[in-house]
């Protein structure tokens, strides 16, 4: 059977082109996108270049009910996942006139899309991941989740810290960050002041990817930065091109394991 791939968030972008350099690359892809239209046109496109060994179904990585449902898609037609590429993502800022605007709304938003979605979506699909003798998760992360990004030092002390790091102390510093931008404190905790819900989100999924790959040694997890790619999603501000920000998780993705 070939091998089988979901990537999430995958209607244009980074995601487009990551399902197109899988697909090219022999493998089964299932593109995935809130927005059922778009998706479906993706495929189109695909199918223009001669790419058909690829499915679209819907995804949004916070609705549960969607997210199951994909798993029980990929069960039922396949039985099995080689690949998982967690791409979707939101910067949780609104531009106005050139310039960020951060609100509570929208920086909630994205750590419900950046973090707890990705550990959403890799929770339902990791039983078919395991059906797979060469499972591989990429989670998209960003130059930004570094930790010098963050301020406080404690935060950064118990984000490196390998040996203690676990699953229930990225949540709490997930929540911790969350109640410290409704009381208005971002800054006096430790936090970064410019694009905080996106720094924040992109350091923990790090630390979450740390955590899965230690829990899951039978599995190859990895989070990786595509680079400051010229995307929707900071506005073609990135001066690579999207087919440089793919290349990245789809080597790491086809890398013998």
């Amino acid at each position: 059977m070939d091998r089988i791939a979901v990537v999430t968030g995958a209607n244009k972008g980074i995601g487009f082109k990551i399902c197109k350099q899988l697909a090219s690359n022999g493998v089964f892809v299932v593109l995935t996108a809130r927005d059922v239209n778009k998706g479906e046109d993706a495929i189109e496109k695909l199918a223009s270049i001669g790419i058909s060994n690829v499915v679209f179904h819907p995804l949004d990585v916070v609705d549960g009910t969607s997210v199951y449902s994909l798993a029980d898609f990929i069960k039922a037609r396949f039985g099995k996942l080689d690949i998982l590429v967690n791409n979707a993502g939101v910067t949780g800022v609104t531009v106005m006139k050139k310039d960020l605007v951060l609100t509570v709304d929208k920086q909630k938003k994205c750590l419900r899309t950046n973090y707890y979605g990705v550990k959403q979506v890799t929770v339902a699909l990791l039983p078919l991941l395991q059906q797979s003798n060469s499972a591989r998760v990429i989670n998209v992360s960003s130059s930004v989740g570094q930790l010098q990004f963050i301020i406080g030092e404690n935060i950064k002390e118990e984000l490196n810290d390998v040996d203690s790091l676990a699953e229930e102390k990225v949540d709490g510093l997930v929540m911790r960050f969350l109640k410290d931008m409704k009381e208005g404190i971002v800054e006096t905790g430790g936090w970064p002041i410019i694009s905080s819900a996106y720094i924040v989100s992109k350091a923990t999924l790090n630390a979450y990817t740390r955590v899965l790959a230690k829990k899951y040694p039978g599995i190859a997890i990895n989070a990786v930065s595509p680079g400051f790619v010229k995307t929707d999603l900071n506005h073609n501000t990135g001066f690579l091109p999207v087919e440089e920000g793919a290349r990245g998780p789809v080597t790491v993705a086809l890398m013998p394991f």
